[in-house]
């Protein structure tokens, strides 16, 4: 294909990552995915969302992961991904792998929600539109629905893979009992479950108690989502509160409570970090990246710096016994 854009990427690019295998795929992912949660909204300056697009791409971060309902408002963060897409990144579409899911509610009434074949079937149909794709790369079930057959959903899954909208699918914020269901389930149907989206970090570890075990046992990948506990395992808090961020803006997943609450534990965090040569934000995810049942971490930024500055976490990803103690006694305190 010819370059249709003006955008030419780094030459060195794949130079600058390390990838994993997926499970037991044959698709590598970046050891850093770009999460586009935040910050690429209709609320978000255009501009900059296509510059981290472009920075993420020239240090070989090759997934962006996206879903329906992000932006805000809701859809927009695919809407204006497809619009980047489309200026810069049309000649590199098969280096890329582009995700999405569905989920949560996107519109009104009971098809707008939950884990419905009427709904994930329209919700990747809107989706594929706004990104202007005839394929993602995986489609997510964004959390387990109680009331809905976990067949209905699974093979929703598989249908869309088979016809030809997805190569891949995963799941997100499934517990080890119901994952393994849904296992099994796309596994009998011919398309297997090829991916685990948790949150997990630091002050995170939910996914210890037997879903890591289950993935590992499962040839089932795993990418990480809030890293950085919502920021607080960075260096951002460590000072003062900005006035900027978060948890002083009372966002619905930090408030300044925590933040104080958490702070002898950032604190404590951070000198291990310094003993190691990294700041806070690098250490913790390099801290997940320690277990080979990690695929890949997906961080979120509204700066370059921030992504060149996660990228350095692949680095040193080697803990000894004597620093996996003290970070033990920290967070376990």
């Amino acid at each position: 294909m010819s370059k249709k854009n003006n955008y030419i990427a780094a030459e060195n690019r794949y130079k600058k990552m390390k990838y994993r295998r997926t499970g037991n795929s044959g698709l590598l992912l970046p050891e850093i995915s770009l999460g586009l949660w935040h910050n690429f909204g209709d609320v978000n300056d255009f501009k900059n969302s296509r510059k981290l697009l472009k920075c993420a791409f020239d240090n070989g971060i090759t997934h962006f992961d996206l879903a329906n309902n992000y932006g805000p408002p809701p859809g927009t963060a695919e809407k204006n991904f497809g619009k980047i897409l489309k200026k810069d990144f049309l000649s590199y579409r098969d280096e890329l792998i582009i995700s999405t899911k569905a989920g949560y509610k996107m519109w009104e009434g009971p098809y707008g929600d939950w884990g419905s074949k009427k709904y994930l079937v329209s919700s990747l149909d809107q989706s594929l539109q706004r990104m202007n794709l005839d394929y993602v790369d995986i489609f997510y079930h964004h959390r387990p629905d109680y009331d809905t057959p976990l067949e209905e959903t699974m093979g929703t899954l598989d249908l869309m893979v088979k016809q030809g909208k997805a190569l891949y699918v995963g799941l997100s914020n499934y517990q080890p009992k119901e994952a393994e269901k849904a296992f099994k389930i796309l596994k009998d149907l011919g398309t297997p479950c090829f991916i685990h989206q948790p949150r997990y970090s630091l002050f995170d570890r939910w996914v210890e108690n037997g879903l890591l075990d289950l993935l590992g046992n499962s040839g089932v990948g795993a990418i990480c989502f809030s890293p950085l506990a919502q920021g607080m395992l960075t260096n951002k808090y460590l000072k003062d509160l900005p006035e900027d961020s978060r948890a002083v803006k009372d966002s619905p997943f930090l408030n300044t409570e925590k933040v104080m609450e958490m702070l002898p534990k950032i604190t404590a965090l951070n000198e291990i970090a310094k003993s190691r040569n990294q700041n806070l934000a690098q250490m913790a995810i390099s801290w997940i990246l320690k277990d080979d049942r990690i695929t890949s971490v997906l961080i979120g930024a509204s700066k370059n710096e921030q992504i060149l500055d996660c990228i350095k976490a692949i680095e040193n990803t080697t803990f000894t016994d004597n620093d996996l103690a003290e970070i033990n006694k920290i967070t376990d305190s």
